[in-house]
Order: C-alpha cells, then sequence, then structure tokens
C-alpha cells in the first residue's frame, strides 16, 4: 500500500509529494507577505483542517522558524527563518566586494574600521582594518557580539521591519554587556526608531567600557541589510561633532557600496 503521506505530484514537481512538507514550505512562504499569521487563516490558505494548521505552526516555533505572541496569539516569523534570509546574501561575496570600502573608510578617518554581518541577535565581524594611532580600538576579526550592543548590529536591526525585529528579540528582557548596555526590548525598539531617522547607529561603551562607535548598515535593493561598517575609537575622541562627521564619511562610502552590490548582483533567469 502506499503512504498516506505521498500523493503523485502534478507535472513538472517531484514524481511524489510529501504533503505535511509541502504544507510547510507553503506556510513559510506566507509570511512574504503578512507579518503575522493566526491558524485560521492558515487553515484557509492551505486548504488543511485548523487542527493541521495547528500542528504545522507547533512545529515551526519548536524549530525557531516561528514564535507565538502570547498576548494575540499570532504568529511572527522566527530567528531561524530570519537568520535564512540574511544568510543568503552570503553569496555576493560581501567581504571581498566592500573590502575597498572598508579601507577607503579607514584612509579618511583613521580609526579602526570593521565589516559585520547579522547573525540572529548576534552580530559578526568579518573583516577590519586597525587604525594606526597611538590610542585606538584593537581590530576584533572573527568576533562576535550581542548585536543590541553594538553601533553596528543596531544599525542592521534596524534596517529591519518590526515583526523580524520582535522574532529575533522575542523577551523583553536583554543581556547586559556593560553597565551601559541597554536591557530592554522596548529600549531597544526606541533606540532603532532614532536609528531610522538619523541614519546611523552608535555605541557608547555599550559593548566595552572606553570604547565608541558608530555603524551604518549596507542594504541591497530591497533596503535589506547586507552587512554594516562601524568605526570605533576610544570614547575621548567621540565627541557629538566628531560622531557627526564619522557618520558623514560613512555616509557616502555606503551608498557607493550599496550600488555597488546591486551591480554584482546575479540576474534572475526567466
Amino acid at each position: 500500500m502506499q503512504p498516506r503521506e505521498l500523493t503523485p505530484a502534478a507535472p513538472g514537481a517531484p514524481a511524489y509529494r510529501l504533503n505535511s512538507v509541502d504544507h510547510a514550505l507553503q506556510l513559510l512562504l506566507l509570511f512574504r507577505s503578512k507579518q503575522s499569521l493566526r491558524v485560521s487563516e492558515v487553515a484557509e490558505q492551505l486548504n488543511v483542517a485548523r487542527s493541521t494548521a495547528h500542528r504545522l505552526l507547533g512545529m515551526l516555533v519548536h524549530r525557531q522558524f516561528a514564535v507565538q505572541d502570547p498576548a494575540t496569539r499570532a504568529y511572527r516569523p522566527g530567528p531561524r527563518l530570519v537568520e535564512i534570509g540574511l544568510a543568503a546574501v552570503g553569496a555576493l561575496n560581501v567581504r571581498s566586494r566592500l573590502r575597498p570600502y572598508l579601507t577607503e573608510i579607514a584612509a579618511a578617518t583613521q580609526e579602526t574600521v570593521s565589516l559585520l554581518v547579522l547573525e540572529g541577535d548576534t552580530v559578526h565581524f568579518i573583516d577590519g582594518i586597525e587604525s594606526q594611532l597611538t590610542v585606538r580600538v584593537s581590530a576584533r576579526v572573527g568576533l562576535r557580539r550581542a548585536a543590541h550592543a553594538t553601533s553596528a548590529g543596531k544599525a542592521m536591526l534596524a534596517a529591519l521591519a518590526t515583526g523580524e525585529v520582535l522574532a529575533i528579540y522575542p523577551d523583553e528582557r536583554l543581556a547586559a554587556v556593560t553597565e551601559r548596555t541597554m536591557t530592554s526590548r522596548a529600549r531597544l525598539l526606541a533606540e532603532l526608531e532614532r536609528v531610522r531617522t538619523d541614519g546611523f547607529a552608535v555605541n557608547f561603551e555599550e559593548s566595552e567600557i572606553g570604547l565608541g562607535a558608530v555603524g551604518m548598515a549596507v542594504p541591497d535593493a530591497g533596503g535589506r541589510p547586507v552587512a554594516a561598517f562601524a568605526v570605533a575609537g576610544p570614547m575621548q575622541r567621540m565627541t557629538q561633532d566628531y560622531v557627526r562627521a564619522i557618520a558623514r564619511e560613512l555616509h557616502g562610502v555606503v551608498a557607493a557600496a550599496s550600488a555597488d552590490l546591486r551591480e554584482a548582483r546575479p540576474a534572475s533567469g526567466g
């Protein structure tokens, strides 16, 4: 007897289709157009029973591809789904493509400059150029830090939709890295609004005492954060005028880098 889960597929599809897998993948695709979904909506869209929709959503929650809002009971994209979307930009070979812009920023500011990517609730330092000044911040290539405690992390989080940020931070409480780190999600969301308004993010001793940094995200054609540049130096140099001057320098370089990435992206066929 043929297993119930296996049914003949339409022309152009696999010879046999796993219905449960097919439904789960269709469910993930629903998050492209809606930031939140209810069981009834999923059941209707997939043409399945509410009990089946509930089990599918439950499995996505279990694997962190979705999270459920305890107040509204609606489901949102989870951290694993967000990570996969952000990781897809790795095909662009971001590090080598953005290296010339990293060098340009380092030459203009004379400070330590880093290139970072967002990985869930952390940032990964994938490249950097250390300042030659006597008093400087060391390069941190290869290290990972809490995204909400870094300028680059906040810059990239600000480029995401609020629903995606909530999926990355399902809890109100955030980990403290130093005594100056923000430790509430509400405060982080407010900070991200400021970043969106100003166009850049700052880190004043939130990841390390004595360190200040200015960060700016590099968006793709759709506004998604591919990576971010961060310019870091001792706090005594991080005056308001100096921070604004760094931000102006970053703005021009980021615009050029973003355009470069769009040109490098392979055209889709068909």
